[in-house]
């Protein structure tokens, strides 16, 4: 029997499921919101993945149509693998940011594709008409027109499976980062052949669809865009074909004031052109150090924060981005997968002794989920499949701002120290104030206020603040962690800020809070504290700052508890953080209970925990280190770092 018929018998097999949608309407599905590579690429897309990012608030997918696996051999198609992901991403109601890329080795013209600066027309020219042949000179030609033929509304998928008329792929974008040389080696110029072919076969396929200019990472300071619609302003036909271009996306890793302003970039680029239209930030993220596989023996690592540092930049760059007008937000990606290293890429967590031959001893663990132990990489992880805190900061912003429009921000300074971004939701006549703290130090915001009351929220919670007499909220900022100081950052702050708390308010009037689930819906689990691979079953020595050796070392370390909320559940984290030279070996934990004695409560080497009250007491925190070396933070008298009250 065929590899091609059992296929076939397996779609057939499974029909009934497949050409269903899924019946639970119990998910967000936010429009403003997906995650790159819900499915994997390479096999069938376990149901689990799919009801996570659901449960998430997910409402898109984005994966690339590889040219290479579509057309194995010259004329062969092959769309097993693809036909699998549209029909689960429609079961699931997802919709689908599609990427054209790739090149079969046998169209390779040393950068370039084969043919690509070729007529699109069989006639000799780019020039649409009713049935026109395309061109067989010209390939790209031909896997464009025939992967959107299959996937439109109304192509040969839906007609086979009897879809609702507008079910389909609509948004089409053409290749990925082609400012990037790993995934572009060609010119500028050629790009913009690569765009305007791929616009003029779409729109003649499908006059429906949108067509999306690739992603672009800018990692360096040409503005590729520009360098683009340079060529098309020369193109007699770009006016009557919409400069071939419906939307324009970009990409931010590190920095998360870098979305708004990548979003700000490019609409500037285009308006130079007189041209408008949405930007997408369809990947944004951080991987951490501090989780297996990233190096977790390697705090400096450039571009990497925490686990908190992740989940912090997640709402830091979509509302960076949604400030400036960005329509949609993509998060990188679902699970750790294999990221950018080969399949097969494996080894246990470790203390970077397996680091030598330069050979690969860590991943990019950017995953919301830790791959499982069945993963074709990175398999090793103690707690396999289960979430970091990013899924919480995804989810907390799906029921925010996933569920009801709102105009785009605005940046508010009061405080140089501080980032605080507003939006309106006229037709509920709230406020949603996002403010963060961007100095290692605690601070408290004096906030003015447009209601009677607020709803506070944090990934750890929320509660209801009022005014003071002044007409003010003073609203306390967690500290921002030191290990990803970038100078690049505007005025030479943290790169990330402190934990976000985003202020609801109903202009001038009391707040009418949402209800919002912190612990997860049905079908996701959540964790406000991961394990780093460090502190497994098998402990390794706790990461350090590797600055001084500790045979050296006589500088007591600092400690400092983050700032708590004023009122707290029963229930609430607790988290701190230390400076040292050598490193910090672990911490002691000292609370105070109505203003008691002071007792210890945790001796450890975490950077958080939950601590539980009792109702209409108040409990203060304090925090010691012992370094490396064994120096312990100086002084004996115990001072109240941070307070809270439980409600």
């Amino acid at each position: 029997m065929t590899r091609r018929l059992l296929l076939f018998l397996l779609l057939l097999s499974t029909f009934t499921t497949l050409s269903q949608p899924t019946t639970d309407d119990d998910y967000i599905r936010s429009d403003r919101l997906g995650i790159a590579h819900i499915s994997t690429t390479t096999e069938r897309t376990a149901d689990d993945r799919y009801q996570q990012a659901l449960a998430l608030g997910a409402g898109w997918n984005r994966w690339p149509i590889y040219w290479q696996w579509a057309e194995p051999e010259p004329g062969e198609w092959d769309w097993a693998r693809f036909d699998q992901h549209v029909l689960d991403d429609f079961r699931h109601g997802l919709q689908i940011n599609a990427i054209l890329i790739g090149r079969p080795e046998f169209y390779a013209d040393n950068a370039r594709i084969t043919g690509m600066h070729e007529p699109i027309y069989a006639d000799g020219t780019d020039t649409p008409g009713p049935e026109k042949a395309l061109n067989p000179d010209n390939p790209w030609v031909t896997y464009v027109q025939q992967t959107v033929d299959r996937y439109r509304p109304d192509g040969l998928l839906a007609q086979q499976y009897d879809w609702p008329e507008e079910q389909g792929i609509t948004v089409w974008e053409v290749w990925n980062e082609p400012d990037f040389a790993p995934f572009w080696e060609a010119t500028y110029t050629d790009y913009a052949r690569l765009l305007k072919i791929s616009y003029i076969v779409i729109k003649q396929t499908d006059p429906n669809a949108q067509v999306m200019f690739g992603g672009l990472l800018y990692p360096t300071e040409n503005n590729w865009l520009a360098l683009v619609l340079s060529v098309l302003a020369n193109d007699a036909f770009a006016e009557q074909n919409n400069w071939y271009m419906d939307i324009v996306a970009v990409h931010n890793y590190g920095d998360p004031w870098r979305s708004g302003w990548l979003t700000l970039y490019a609409r500037e680029t285009l308006n130079a052109y007189g041209l408008r239209r949405p930007i997408w930030l369809n990947e944004t993220g951080i991987p951490t150090w501090d989780d297996y596989p990233g190096p977790t023996w390697a705090p400096d690592s450039l571009k990497r924060g925490t686990l908190e540092q992740q989940a912090w930049f997640l709402i830091q760059s979509a509302t960076f981005a949604w400030s400036e007008g960005a329509d949609k937000v993509f998060y990188h990606q679902l699970y750790d997968d294999c990221g950018d290293q080969p399949a097969g890429t494996d080894f246990p967590p470790h203390n970077g002794d397996l680091c030598r031959d330069d050979g690969l001893c860590f991943g990019d663990a950017f995953g919301m989920y830790r791959n499982l132990s069945s993963a074709l990489c990175f398999s090793q992880h103690p707690q396999p499949g289960t979430p970091r805190p990013v899924t919480r900061a995804y989810h907390l912003l799906a029921q925010i701002f996933g569920t009801a429009p709102f105009a785009d921000g605005t940046r508010v300074y009061l405080d140089q120290n501080v980032v605080t971004l507003t939006f309106n939701r006229p037709e509920s006549e709230e406020r949603i104030s996002v403010l963060w703290n961007e100095t290692t130090e605690p601070l408290t915001l004096t906030w003015p206020a447009v209601g009677e009351s607020g709803q506070l929220i944090t990934l750890d919670g929320d509660v209801l603040i009022e005014p003071d007499d002044s007409g003010n909220y003073l609203i306390p900022l967690s500290p921002a962690q030191p290990d990803i100081d970038q100078s690049a950052s505007p005025g030479g702050g943290v790169a990330i800020g402190g934990m976000p708390h985003i202020l609801i308010e109903r202009i001038g009037a009391e707040v009418e809070p949402l209800t919002l689930d912190f612990d997860g819906p049905d079908g996701i689990e959540t964790a406000t504290q991961a394990t780093p691979a460090s502190q497994a079953s098998d402990p390794l020595p706790p990461p350090a700052r590797p600055t001084v050796d500790p045979a050296t070392d006589t500088t007591p370390p600092t400690a400092q508890v983050n700032a708590l909320l004023p009122v707290s559940p029963s229930t609430f984290t607790v988290s701190w953080a230390g400076q040292d030279n050598s490193g910090i070996e672990r911490y002691l934990i000292w609370v105070q209970v109505n203003g008691g004695e002071w007792t210890p409560w945790l001796e450890t080497s975490a950077t958080a925990a939950d601590y539980t009250g009792i109702p209409g007491n108040s409990y203060a925190f304090s925090a010691w280190a012992v370094d490396l070396a064994g120096n312990w933070s100086e002084g004996t008298a115990i001072t109240a770092q941070a307070s809270t009250q439980v409600e």
